[in-house]
């Protein structure tokens, strides 16, 4: 019972955030995304590449970890962009999209409607190395992702928004979720 409470405080939650935010009501039928509920229990992964403690799920991050770990050993440097993020948080991401005067259907391109980001999870990461800008598609030519592609999925991590992914989301080479060995 008290799981389908706190479920049910959730969709509310996230149906007034997205009623505020003037995200349609098909979103995640349109979008095919699932709902993602907060991660519960976190550990800190320590700072992200602008000076903030990241965390995540503590499984997520054993695995990010041994991930990191094992792209070092082969000098390359993985650095954290963003990890666990606030359903709160993303929704202060898009409204300061829609603040700018961006129109709510492109910001829903680049940016998951608050409920449905991975980074709720405490399992995703956006990545980056030395000498790429972060979050830009240019990280698809760094020896780094090369190494995420070949290896990642050895630490249970996939890239969720590939080229021309089914979501029609924009395509996120910097972002990896966790899904378990």
């Amino acid at each position: 019972m008290v799981m389908e409470e706190t479920n049910s405080s959730f969709i509310k939650t996230i149906t007034g955030l997205h009623t505020e935010l003037g995200i349609p009501a098909d979103y995640a039928s349109r979008f095919g995304l699932d709902l993602c509920p907060e991660c519960q229990q976190s550990v800190p992964i320590g700072q992200d590449v602008f000076d903030r403690q990241q965390v995540m799920d503590p499984e997520a991050a054993n695995a990010w970890f041994a991930m990191r770990d094992d792209a070092a050993a082969r000098d390359l440097k993985l650095q954290v962009v963003s990890a666990y993020r606030a359903v709160s948080y993303q929704a202060s991401i898009i409204q300061n999209k829609l603040d700018k005067g961006q129109k709510i259907e492109d910001i829903l391109k680049v940016s998951a409607a608050p409920g449905f980001s991975e980074h709720h999870s405490g399992r995703a990461l956006d990545l980056t190395t030395p000498g790429f800008e972060s979050l830009e598609e240019e990280f698809e030519n760094s020896p780094a992702f090369a190494w995420l592609t070949e290896n990642a999925a050895k630490h249970g991590f996939r890239m969720s928004f590939p080229k021309d992914n089914t979501h029609g989301v924009a395509y996120e080479p910097w972002h990896w979720y966790w899904v378990g060995a």
